[in-house]
């Protein structure tokens, strides 16, 4: 098999990052949870202040893979990069695609010199959780901890009770 190449995203490839984070909450049971617009993405994410940064894989020009990450700050801990998705194509993957992509986004905290990166995985997602403890992560709090949201709704209510 051919290696993709993995690269930076560009704000021309944000119909693609789209269709993979699609393909994503598909796969994670939540199909209908991607709100976010290519005008969105491009914004956010290609502007003078880019909110997040994405790695994609390519092969014969197709986005077939990407990991999508967010610098943070911990309070314990210091400067953190914040990986929010890994993502391969259905019929890329156990081709090494994610392992590419998961290399590509490590080295890039090496070489910011990032004291954590961090991640969420579903209890239910054995292969990935499989992975990950493979590669040395730590993997914890998966019914301790939970994440808490609230969306622009939620806090507009709260805000003006």
């Amino acid at each position: 098999m051919e290696i993709p190449k993995i690269r930076k995203a560009k704000s021309s490839d944000s119909k693609d990052i789209i269709r993979l984070l699609v393909e994503l909450a598909v796969y994670e049971k939540e199909p209908d949870a991607v709100k976010i617009t290519e005008e969105e993405l491009i914004r956010d994410g290609f502007g003078p202040n880019p909110r997040f940064e994405c790695l994609l894989a390519e092969l014969h020009s197709e986005i077939v893979g990407l990991a999508f990450y967010t610098p943070r700050y911990s309070t314990w801990v210091g400067d953190t990069l914040h990986l929010e998705d890994l993502i391969v194509t259905e019929n890329m993957r156990g081709r090494g695609v994610g392992t590419l992509l998961y290399r590509e986004f490590l080295l890039e905290a090496k070489h910011r010199g990032v004291n954590r990166v961090e991640w969420s995985v579903l209890d239910w997602n054995k292969t990935a959780i499989d992975f990950y403890k493979k590669t040395g992560a730590i993997i914890d709090g998966l019914e301790q901890w939970k994440i808490v949201r609230m969306d622009k709704k939620i806090i507009e209510k709260y805000l003006s009770s």
